[in-house]
């Protein structure tokens, strides 16, 4: 400081602190600092592109694309400064802008793999898969152990007995490492693998091992999860009904890998709809207008307080955030599974808007979100870690959903079941758009053609035709899920697994073949949400 108070012209002592702030999570600090760099040097691309890098950290993503547009403009040319402004773009979930900036940054420093990485996920959320493909098999030449790199490519493709790296995988996995996410990682590629060669009980056997030491580290207890559903059950609205100034927002909730992303490209295939990808914008809005002290954005808390407020302002600041996203669409789809958590709170902020509830044979779905990857540091998402908490946690979604289809208004809130798309992917596809005020086209049914990044679970699968691959997968395990289906049937479901062998031999449903791809993910609030991707490349 004692430099900056004798000379207050010099951007680079400015930068220097900022980066400082950022490598310490204060982002806020960071944006600050960098913008009195910008102001005394504006010609510095790497300023730019780094206050960018704040500000997406910070959601503020109209901001975030205007200086990272602006550190592009400069033309920069060294490879740091150009993955930066990749970064930028691929957490605004605009991979496709990402792309060209990941290729120069790894053409000029091909020696990086943390460049290489970047640029197989904005490749991959592209639709670019033999791409992202050579660019992962590029990472993993200079750096064997990138266990990232491993668990994406896998996701990429089906693996064969003649084409696949199981042996590289145990090999990496036996290796003694404290790391619990290079456990997860490894072991989520093995299951993946051994699942694609037809032997689902040694894929079973590998999601145990490799959750083992993140279910330890992360002591989840199915308590907090019971306490957070009650919580958001409590912001029911009331029955008066008033309208909002906007309907533009379709949201899709429910639990992740049970077709929410399948859902929004069918809506946003329609040429009056867009899709905004997983946003934490609406929860974010809430959590500062509720002023809780806790760190979490969500928490009882923070619902309790938020469910007190009059809702109107979050409903509207809420819509002013999608003003750079919308373009010149009529509805624009929120794809967020969380914010079933938010369904009363959106109604009541935003009673115009629509909700689509997804939902999922309950064995197939827990064994889905058991399957996953979670690219996301959210605590949210530690049920995963356990089999039986899965269970619970679908109890609860489950009593919380019904809660939603007695007090929200049915033609604001709907529950679309994911194998009765599978059987009448058209009538679901013409229920869809009737409820979200849209008249039917033909795109909706061809979803798999729309040429739109996603950045999800389901990167891969959405580019494919309906087929029914993933309806009663849980079969295929046996013993292995016994302690699942005793949750499940102590909670009161009745289990049904002859409705899903009838939809099976009905007709082709979504494929489900990978796992989540976890490109990365920082847990950070930004466009991408539970599926946020690219890291910052090395120097």
């Amino acid at each position: 400081m004692d430099l900056l108070n004798r000379d207050a012209g010099l951007a680079r002592a400015w930068f220097i602190l900022a980066m400082i702030a950022a490598d310490h999570d204060r982002f806020d600090r960071a944006a600050e600092l960098l913008r009195r760099a910008a102001a005394l040097d504006p010609a510095d691309a790497r300023t730019l592109a780094h206050l960018g890098r704040a500000l997406i950290a910070l959601n503020q993503q109209a901001e975030a694309i205007d200086a990272a547009e602006g550190a592009a403009a400069l033309t920069p040319g060294d490879p740091l400064t150009l993955d930066t402004i990749g970064v930028v773009f691929s957490r605004a979930g605009l991979h496709a802008r990402a792309v060209p900036f990941f290729e120069a940054a790894a053409k000029a420093r091909p020696d990086n793999a943390a460049f290489l990485y970047n640029l197989a996920a904005s490749r991959q959320f592209s639709g670019d898969f033999a791409g992202a493909e050579a660019a992962y098999a590029a990472c993993l030449a200079l750096e064997p152990g990138h266990y990232r790199a491993w668990s994406s490519r896998v996701a990429l493709s089906r693996q064969t007995p003649g084409a696949n790296h199981a042996a590289k995988l145990e090999a990496l996995f036996a290796q003694p490492s404290a790391d619990a996410d290079r456990a997860l990682h490894i072991g989520h590629a093995l299951a993946k693998t051994f699942e694609d060669l037809g032997q689902p009980e040694a894929a079973l056997g590998w999601l145990v091992r490799a959750k083992a030491a993140k279910r330890d580290a992360a002591a989840h207890d199915p308590a907090r999860d019971e306490a957070l559903f009650a919580a958001a059950a409590r912001t029911a609205p009331a029955t008066a009904r008033r309208r909002s100034s906007s309907d533009l927002p379709v949201f899709v909730v429910g639990l992740p890998r049970t077709g929410t992303t399948l859902v929004d490209r069918i809506i946003s295939s329609h040429p009056q709809a867009a899709s905004a990808g997983e946003l934490t914008n609406f929860a974010l809005i809430a959590k500062r207008a509720a002023h809780t002290p806790s760190n979490l954005v969500l928490d009882p808390e923070t619902l309790d307080a938020a469910g007190r407020l009059d809702l109107a302002s979050v409903g509207e600041a809420y819509v002013e955030s999608l003003a750079a996203l919308r373009g010149d669409a009529r509805r624009l789809v929120d794809k967020m599974p969380l914010n079933v958590f938010y369904a009363g709170l959106i109604h009541r902020a935003l009673p115009d808007a629509r909700i689509v509830c997804l939902r999922r044979d309950p064995m197939d779905a827990c064994l889905a979100n058991y399957r996953q990857l979670f690219a996301t540091a959210f605590s949210y998402y530690a049920y995963g870690y356990d089999l039986e908490h899965v269970g619970r946690y679908y109890l609860g979604f489950d009593r919380l959903v019904a809660h939603w289809r007695a007090t929200l208004p049915a033609d604001r809130f709907t529950e679309v079941a994911y194998e009765d798309i599978v059987a009448d992917q058209e009538g679901e596809t013409r229920r869809l758009l009737d409820f979200c005020g849209l008249d039917f086209d033909p795109a909706c049914l061809a979803f798999h053609e729309n040429a739109a990044p996603v950045a999800t679970a389901s990167s891969v699968q959405v580019r494919q035709p309906l087929y029914a691959s993933s309806i009663g997968r849980w079969r295929r395990y046996g013993a292995g899920l016994d302690p699942l289906r005793r949750v499940l049937e102590a909670g009161g479901l009745t289990l049904d697994p002859l409705r899903s062998m009838e939809l099976e031999r009905h007709g082709e449903g979504c494929r489900e073949d990978a796992h989540h791809p976890h490109p990365g993910g920082s847990g950070r609030p930004g466009r991408s949400g539970s599926c946020g991707s690219h890291r910052q490349g090395g120097a």
